[in-house]
């Protein structure tokens, strides 16, 4: 069960590191420089639009791929912490007296 839980967390930490680097990759609507002049771009490498839809996939598949790990880290950490109980039950209680 550790081996699986530390993929998953391998996973995870691939994903959310992908997940940030496409999301920096994308541009808004018209936010480049030609933009502003009324350019529509066409001599990137994509396309006027190209990039921004594969982009846009590769976005949505990385946040479901994202999530579905988290939902997975959580039933796997549950699975191997089984230990019932509060937060504070493995803490000693100390009795006082009251001062007369």
């Amino acid at each position: 069960m550790t081996a699986l839980l530390y993929l998953t967390v391998v996973l995870h930490v691939i994903i959310s590191l992908f997940l940030i680097g496409v999301v920096l990759l994308q541009q808004g609507k018209s936010a480049d420089l030609a933009g502003a002049f009324g350019g529509q771009g066409s001599q990137t490498a994509f396309g006027p639009r190209g990039a921004a839809n594969l982009l846009t996939k590769m976005t949505t598949y990385a946040a479901i791929c994202f999530m579905v790990t988290s939902i997975g880290l959580t039933i796997l950490m549950a699975r191997t912490h089984s230990v019932s109980g509060s937060v504070l039950s493995d803490t000693k209680t100390v009795e006082t007296t009251p001062k007369k």
